[in-house]
């Protein structure tokens, strides 16, 4: 059904580098639902009915903080962040979709709300999946008849993740009860979303231990990103024949996995058992590339010991410094 077309442009709160000017985050530290300063940081020409991807958080699965952290200072409700999805919006239309369903669903529907106001509940022309870790799907619960009980909203799903909520409680009573209608991906195939849009997953090298994981190449009428927020060592990629300089070549944004800064940052832990690739990997295999392509990279999925997740610390600092960049929460790219 269509939906009345939204003019107001507080979308453009935070413009994607590609675009003329800086962009212009939401203070550092300032709650994720404070009212923002959006309409005065707009640029003027800013074009009202282009579609847009809208950051909805870009911490890693259980968000900071994580549950079990002591009290003190990572409560304080300025600092918190949500686990990593992007919405993509189309103001013409007033279509929205998501990408990942994370345990942060709730807020982060509202976020959307607040940036493009739905006429219906929950307001969701779609939800596209990377894979089954619990960050990425579980959000989906809030669909179901003991909350929203949504009708046939269509979760896009590779096939062992489709075969995967299908067969496995909860989640199959969601598609029982047709709260959601599974719709299937495939590697490398867009999926047209309007005539303006287009979404299209790649298989990546990650845990698959319930699904295939994929990144997602989002394509407007101007501009195309990619979201990419989990995925294996990039010398893994590189041995299956992708190399993620050549994914990029084409792209004007890139969020890319920061789950981890740097080795070592789990003390307790192998982190070889979780061989993401490191921050500081991906800063030294693109610090001879031309500063366009370093400024296209935006990391997310930042995991609640990643210091980078901290406006001001050093090593949002050395990643600033090397022409790269951090997902803010809230920021917007048009498309």
């Amino acid at each position: 059904m269509q939906r009345p077309i939204r003019s107001s442009l507080a979308l453009f709160a935070v413009v994607a580098l590609g675009v003329a000017g800086a962009a212009c985050a939401p203070e550092a530290g300032a709650p994720l639902d404070a009212p923002s300063d959006a309409d005065a940081h707009a640029p003027t020409d800013a074009p009202t009915d282009a579609p847009f991807l809208v950051v909805l958080g870009n911490a890693q699965d259980g968000g900071y903080p994580q549950a079990g952290t002591p009290p003190g200072s990572a409560w304080d409700p300025a600092l918190r962040r949500f686990a990593s999805s992007l919405a993509i919006v189309d103001p013409v239309s007033g279509e929205r979709w998501i990408l990942d369903a994370t345990p942060d669903f709730r807020d982060q529907l509202h976020l959307l709300d607040r940036v493009a106001p739905a006429a219906t509940v929950p307001g969701v022309d779609g939800i596209f999946l990377t894979h089954a870790h619990v960050g990425h799907y579980t959000g989906l619960i809030h669909l179901g008849r003991e909350i929203i009980g949504a009708r046939g909203v269509p979760v896009h799903a590779m096939p062992r993740m489709a075969a995967f909520l299908s067969s496995h409680g909860p989640w199959d009573q969601l598609v029982r009860l047709e709260n959601i209608e599974l719709r299937p991906l495939a590697n490398g195939v867009p999926v047209r979303l309007n005539e303006r849009l287009t979404v299209t997953p790649f298989v990546v090298p990650h845990r698959d231990e319930y699904s295939e994981t994929v990144g997602f190449r989002i394509e407007g009428p101007t501009r195309t990103a990619i979201y990419l927020p989990d995925i294996d060592k990039w010398e893994r990629w590189d041995a299956e024949g992708t190399r993620i300089e050549d994914v990029l070549a084409d792209v004007d944004v890139a969020y890319l996995d920061g789950t981890f800064f740097a080795d070592g940052e789990i003390p307790d832990r192998a982190m070889s058992e979780i061989p993401h690739p490191f921050v500081v990997e991906t800063l030294a295999r693109f610090a001879d590339a031309p500063a366009s392509v370093r400024a296209r990279i935006r990391f997310i999925h930042l995991n609640r010991t990643n210091p980078a997740l901290h406006p001001g610390s050093g090593a949002r600092e050395q990643i600033e410094a090397a022409g790269l960049r951090v997902a803010e929460p809230m920021e917007v790219v048009p498309l």
